[in-house]
């Protein structure tokens, strides 16, 4: 008589097995680990957030500035003690090390010489390869008779990081420019537009499961199709070009049935943007625009080899202001570049003040390994970099709080983040000014009717009732 026990397998060989992974960085990084999350589990492996009994780890790095370089190198560290197994992928990967020891050629096998493998950025292919040769795929006698998986998420809404109700939207890949303080185009190379199809495909996906708020990245969103050379391709049989007027366009056609927003990330202030206004004033994209300026001077500009100068910024801003008066605008800036004088700060505070941006960033110049200005004359002391972004703030937060006020008494719809409660103590927001994570909120008071209840990834009215630092305090209505 057969023995039960040798007919069925124990759970431990049944099991299948399970990554663990780790996202750092910025959106774009964050839809490269969500391409590769999807073909992980695609594939039958188990995922998981932490490293305890997990086959091996992924962790997806940041390169970008020296914080972020030791973080992902820090978790790295921390993956390798507590698992031992551990893939590297990102724009970490792709940074080169000091020409000594070994592994001299990538700076992750310098530091951490026992990961498994390492890869650049958008390398699912070249991750999943790696995790094949360590911890091979579970079989599965009826997946496997199913051809071999094609790209298709790129196409399609596959596993997202982020509340079920708002999602990152990659369309391009790469950068054109070679700002001397940035090492980007190194590690993701030149700029690589997705097809519109595929694009417009994915973005119907995620609003069709329930996706409220779609955020269009890229590292230059505004130059979508410049490589192509904005050919014409196909969704749903029809021809659309590869540009952003007419992306924006079909993105606002199929979030209209959802009442859905659609906000951009990453635009330069290129004269095309113009075009994209008046979508805006229509209330078919959100009037938001997050455009790194990083400067306003003309001099500085330069030295960074930013493609637009602070005068035509400034002109372009009225512009967009007369288009679509409701317009938000945040950007980033760099304080302490070097050779920047102190009349070339003064004119960027100028700009500030004038232009009046809603909501700014700033760093201090940080000389990234690798990055051109490293070479440049006149590199500033560290305490006055440091010093100048604080003065830079305290301008900035000024102007950002004399726009919120003028927000008081308006009433704006507000997307709900947190309804503890179903809202009757409260919750928290965003209006159509605020991004996730970047921006501030809008804090609802509980609701004055006792019928009146807040979801999670619902819109809500709100009467604005003051301004507080960087929120607003809204009554919902």
């Amino acid at each position: 008589m057969n023995d039960p026990a040798l007919l069925s397998p124990s759970p431990a060989a049944t099991r299948p097995p399970t990554v663990g992974f780790v996202s750092l960085g910025c959106p774009k990084a964050l839809t490269d680990s969500e391409l590769i999350l999807t073909q992980l589990r695609a594939e039958g492996y188990e995922t998981s957030k932490t490293y305890a009994g997990a086959d091996l780890v992924i962790v997806n790095t940041c390169g970008f500035i020296d914080d972020a370089v030791k973080e992902s190198l820090d978790t790295i560290g921390e993956a390798l003690a507590a698992n031992g197994k551990v893939i590297v992928t990102g724009c970490l990967g792709a940074k080169g090390g000091k020409d000594t020891g070994e592994g001299g050629d990538n700076l992750v096998r310098q530091v951490h010489p026992k990961v498994l493998a390492v890869t650049g950025p958008h390398a699912t292919q070249e991750v999943m390869d790696a995790v094949h040769l360590h911890v091979p795929k579970p079989h599965d006698p009826f997946v496997d008779l199913v051809p071999a998986a094609r790209e298709e998420f790129r196409g399609i809404a596959g596993i997202k990081l982020t509340p079920r109700h708002y999602a990152y939207l990659k369309i391009s890949e790469g950068c054109n420019h070679r700002c001397t303080f940035c090492i980007i185009p190194s590690m993701r190379g030149d700029l690589v537009s997705r097809p519109i199809g595929d694009v417009l495909a994915e973005a119907r996906a995620l609003f069709d499961s329930g996706v409220k708020e779609l955020l269009v990245v890229s590292q230059d969103t505004s130059a979508y199709g410049v490589d192509v050379r904005y050919r014409t391709g196909f969704f749903d049989g029809q021809p659309v070009k590869t540009r952003l007027l007419e992306l924006c366009a079909r993105l606002g056609d199929l979030a209209e049935p959802f009442g859905a927003w659609v906000r951009l990330h990453y635009v330069y202030p290129y004269p095309s943007v113009d075009d994209v206004l008046p979508l805006m004033a229509q209330g078919r994209v959100l009037p938001y625009l997050d455009v790194p300026f990083q400067h306003a001077h003309p001099d500085v500009l330069k030295r960074m080899k930013r493609p637009a100068s602070g005068e035509r910024n400034l002109e372009r801003l009225l512009r967009w202001r007369e288009l679509c008066p409701e317009i938000v605008v945040r950007s980033t800036f760099i304080a302490g570049f070097p050779g920047e004088t102190e009349a070339e700060f003064e004119t960027l505070l100028d700009f500030v003040r004038e232009a009046g941006i809603d909501r700014a960033g700033c760093f201090a110049y940080s000389p990234v390994t690798g990055a051109a200005a490293n070479e440049l004359p006149g590199q500033l002391p560290q305490a006055l970099r440091e010093e100048r972004r604080a003065r830079f703030m305290a301008v900035a937060e000024q102007v950002s709080a004399q726009r919120l006020q003028r927000r008081v008494g308006a009433t704006m719809q507000v997307l709900v983040d947190q309804a503890p409660a179903l809202g009757r103590r409260g919750g928290v927001g965003r209006s159509y000014a605020d991004a996730p994570e970047i921006d501030g909120v809008v804090r609802l008071l509980p609701p004055e009717k006792a019928s009146k209840t807040l979801k999670v990834g619902e819109f809500t009215r709100a009467r604005i009732v003051a301004a507080e630092g960087h929120d607003l305090v809204g009554q919902p209505i």
